[in-house]
Order: C-alpha cells, then structure tokens, then sequence
C-alpha cells in the first residue's frame, strides 16, 4: 500500500455488506485495509476486485472473538483515517440453550473488538482533526429476534457507544455513527431466503416489499466517511425498506 491517499479498515470485508462497503471506499480514494477472520481467499478476491478498479488495497487477518487478535490487528492496521466495524458474530439458538462461550465470542466480536479497535485509531484521528467511524448494526437493535438474544444486545450495545463517543470526539473533528441494516440479501441469509415460502414471509414483512443488497449499505457508509457527512454523527441510520418503524 502506498501510503499517499486517506486510508480505511473495514473490519469483515472479505464478502457481503464488508466487501460491498470495501469496493465502494476504494471507489471514493481510500486506500483500504481488507479484514478477514479465517476466509483469506475470499479477502483476496475483495482486494482482487478493488485492484481491477483501479484502487489499492492491503489484507490483515485477526480472530475477532479473541482479544489478543484484536490488540495484534490494531498495531499492524496503523494510522486509517476511516474505521468501519462491520465484522459480527450471529448464534442463532433460544435464549435459554445460550452457552457462556457462545455469549464472550459474539460479545467480544461485536463489541469489545470494536471498542478496542477504535481506542486504537482515534489518537491520530484526533493528531490530524479529522476522522470516521462508522459501526454496522443490525435492525435487532429496535427488532430482536427471540433467537438472536446476545447478538441484539451486543449491537443495541454497540450503538449506545457511538451515542457517546460521538458527543465525546465531535471537537476532534471526528464524526462517529451507525448504520443498522434491515434484511440484506448476502451469503449469511442465502440459504434461508432461497425458501420461497420463508422469503415471501420475509419480503412481506418488509415495508418496501423487497429485500436489501450489501450496496444499499455501502451507499450510506460512504456518505457517512465523505465530507459530505460532516454534520452527521451520533445516529443510528436504518438501511431496512422501513422494517425498524413498523
């Protein structure tokens, strides 16, 4: 990576909501930072796709679930200008069948990392004045699925700290928000949406009556990082066809 243009993280961009958000950024002339917890070919393809249009891009690999993956990823990551937390863990199992593993591994991905991967990135944020934080939430921060009990909390947790740190680094320059997406059509959902009787469920629930794309999501996070977002922060932004106001 060259070093010469703003640089941004996106945690989890190897597929899905990630990639599209990654491919989007390089668009927008930020060197990106590719992370993957396990898959590095999927992160290669990401990156493959980003060279193709002409952007630059680099891969760091870290276990999210584990602490000390996170304090490594933190060092090798460097100085970004853009950090977007989107990689999450989601057990699905009834409330009452939730293990204490299951419940430190999706608390830590989806909270704890994102913590400390920001306590890492906002100095320099604050050196330079400027700066972007964007986490993605889910729409089960205003809607928790019965079996999705840890996950919901851990992202209605997640966008209490944006509330704060927002109100905190506002004078640094630095903007800080989240984008909770309804229904997205990627590859943690395909096999359950491609249940014609299960999808039609789902789209009717849906007010626009159809499902989301992984760049209906980008679309926002890159507003939130351009200096067109600028007098944007501390908000839960809802990319979910209007299911979050039913």
């Amino acid at each position: 990576m060259s070093g010469q243009k703003k640089r941004a993280l996106v945690t989890g961009s190897s597929r899905g909501i990630g990639r599209a958000i990654a491919v989007l950024l390089a668009k927008d002339g930020y060197e990106v930072i590719v992370h993957c917890a396990g898959n590095l070919k999927k992160a290669e393809e990401t990156k493959a796709i980003i060279e193709k249009n002409g952007g630059v891009a680099g891969i760091l690999q870290a276990d999210l679930c584990e602490p000390d993956h996170v304090c490594r990823l933190a060092e090798e990551m460097g100085e970004v200008d853009v950090l977007v937390l989107n990689a999450s863990l989601q057990i699905r199992r009834p409330w009452s069948e939730i293990t204490l593993e299951e419940c430190r591994k999706q608390l830590n991905c989806n909270f704890v990392a994102s913590m400390m991967l920001i306590q890492a990135a906002v100095p320099y944020m604050k050196k330079q004045k400027w700066g972007r934080i964007v986490t993605i939430g889910s729409v089960q921060e205003a809607k928790p699925h019965p079996d999705m009990l840890v996950y919901s909390a851990s992202k209605a947790a997640q966008t209490n700290m944006v509330h704060s740190l927002a109100l905190q680094l506002a004078g640094d320059g630095i903007t800080v928000n989240n984008v909770a997406p309804g229904v997205i059509y990627t590859d943690r959902n395909v096999e359950a949406l491609s249940d014609p009787v299960y999808a039609k469920t789902v789209t009717e629930s849906i007010p626009v009556g159809f499902y989301g794309t992984p760049e209906d999501c980008a679309g926002m996070v890159s507003l939130l990082c351009s200096e067109k977002g600028r007098y944007i922060t501390g908000q839960s932004i809802y990319v979910d066809g209007g299911k979050s106001i039913q």
